[in-house]
């Protein structure tokens, strides 16, 4: 890849913020042909250099950029691309989900995210396997709900990502928005305690082991079993 991918000159020249010029230059860059999902970025270093910007800017714009779902920081392997086909044509404004009760985004949970284990089998790519165990590992290390509970959205919706399936995603898409409506989040916020987060904990990492053994049984299991605690949680049935 060469600098012309990356650099062009900026609108206003330097009037433009770095962080602009930044985020500018990676949306080029993740729109070009030669990346695609599961491909690897340059180093932050290397994009640096390119764009004649400290790494703190890279580093800055990588954060949102991954905040956002659209490429996957592995701490010691690089930054990936990740499947942007979730956001395909499907904004807030289009999700019908905002409205949906804690029960029913239960209901429609447990009924869904179970057989999504069997295509996540078939279809994941080793990339896809390394963003839902980094989300599941945020997830771990959150130190504050709010934290805690974007990555435990994150990890789920990484799961619908890992299916490659253009429909299963943009349904769970709608099942991530929900998540976002403020009944859900007072109800989990006070079911949420250091004992359950322990829970969570194990059963995320049961479910990731499964889906690295390729065992879709058992990765089914382990997904309705993970719901099933939630919707006691939350629900208390």
């Amino acid at each position: 890849m060469g600098k012309s991918t990356l650099v062009a000159e900026p609108p206003g020249g330097d009037r433009v913020r770095t962080a602009d010029k930044v985020d500018q230059a990676l949306a080029r860059l993740l729109a070009s042909p030669e990346q695609g999902p599961g491909s690897k970025l340059p180093t932050e270093r290397a994009l640096a250099d390119q764009l004649a910007v400290p790494r703190s800017a890279v580093r800055a714009a990588l954060s949102r950029l991954e905040a956002q779902g659209r490429v996957l920081r592995i701490i010691g392997s690089g930054t990936y691309v990740a499947d942007p086909s979730p956001a395909a044509g499907f904004g807030p404004d289009k999700a019908d989900g905002r409205d949906a009760s804690p029960r029913e985004i239960m209901e429609t949970r447990i009924l869904l995210e179970p057989p999504l284990a069997a295509l996540v089998v078939a279809h994941a790519n080793g990339a896809d396997i390394a963003r839902i165990r980094e989300a599941m590992a945020k997830a771990e290390a959150a130190t504050d709900f709010d934290s805690f509970e974007l990555w435990d959205g994150l990890f789920h919706q990484a799961i619908a990502d890992a299916t490659h399936n253009r429909l299963v995603i943009e349904v769970y898409r709608t099942i991530t928005i929900a998540r976002e409506h403020a009944q859900w989040g007072e109800l989990k916020r006070r079911s949420t305690t250091p004992e359950r987060r322990a829970v969570y904990k194990d059963e995320h990492r049961e479910i990731v082991h499964a889906l690295e053994l390729r065992d879709t049984e058992r990765a089914q299991a382990a997904l309705q079993a993970h719901l099933v605690t939630v919707r006691r949680t939350i629900l208390g049935s």
